[in-house]
This record gives C-alpha cells, sequence and structure tokens, in this order.
C-alpha cells in the first residue's frame, strides 16, 4: 500500500511540473522553471521508489494517468479550458482505466521474490580456489 501512496504523490507532481511548463515560458521565467525542475525530479525518483514493489507495465501507466488527468483538470478549473461533455467523457476513462489497472495488478509475494533471488545466486558464477 505505501508504494501506492508514493506512486500517487509521485503521479501529483507529475501534474505539477506539467502545469509548470505553462509558466516557465520556454525556462525564461526562473522560480517557474525552478519549480518544474523539482517537481519533474521529485516525481521521477518517487516513481523510481515506487517501482521497487510496483510492475513496471502497471506503475508507469498509473503515473502517466495521473498526471494526465491532473494536469486535464488544473486545464479546465484554473485555465478555462474547454469542459465539452466529450472531454469530460474521456477524463472519466482515464480514471476508469487507472482505477481498473491498480486493481488487476499483482506484486510479487515475497515468496516468489525469494525463488528469484536464490535463482540469482545460483546463477553467480563462483570464483575457484586453488
Amino acid at each position: 500500500m505505501k508504494s501506492w501512496i508514493i506512486l500517487f504523490v509521485a503521479g501529483l507532481l507529475e501534474t505539477g511540473w506539467a502545469v509548470g511548463l505553462k509558466y516557465t515560458d520556454g525556462f525564461t521565467h526562473f522560480w517557474a522553471s525552478i519549480w518544474t525542475i523539482i517537481a519533474l525530479v521529485a516525481s521521477m525518483v518517487l516513481l523510481s521508489v515506487a517501482v521497487r514493489d510496483l510492475p513496471i507495465g502497471t506503475a508507469y501507466p498509473v503515473w502517466v494517468g495521473i498526471g494526465a488527468v491532473g494536469s486535464a483538470l488544473f486545464g479546465m478549473v484554473v485555465l478555462n479550458e474547454s469542459t465539452s461533455p466529450a472531454r469530460l467523457f474521456f477524463l472519466l476513462l482515464l480514471v476508469a482505466a487507472i482505477i481498473g489497472l491498480k486493481a488487476t495488478s499483482h506484486t510479487p509475494s515475497s515468496e516468489s521474490q525469494n525463488v528469484s533471488e536464490n535463482a540469482a545466486q545460483v546463477a553467480q558464477p563462483k570464483s575457484i580456489e586453488r
């Protein structure tokens, strides 16, 4: 569960850097650029922490989806972008996809991780002492 919370925060930070790009004006505004870079790096670091325990095929699309939905909602609420029924429908589809990916993801059990670790140890060449 902790990895999912970390992934959610990473997704929110992705929204932060995506929105921040709007305000950097090609990275010519110092503070907006600094925020954007900090949010970008923090988002990537948290994503990398989350994928220690979550499958990458689930974590990455969920991360992107949170950023996409968050950015679109920010645009609609703050920047007065279109809130057409079609746009809202497709945002709901994204949310449904994110929930579906989370609901159907299976993280490796500790038993299968132990088997993988043991297999890796067996596969390592041993030095021969003379």
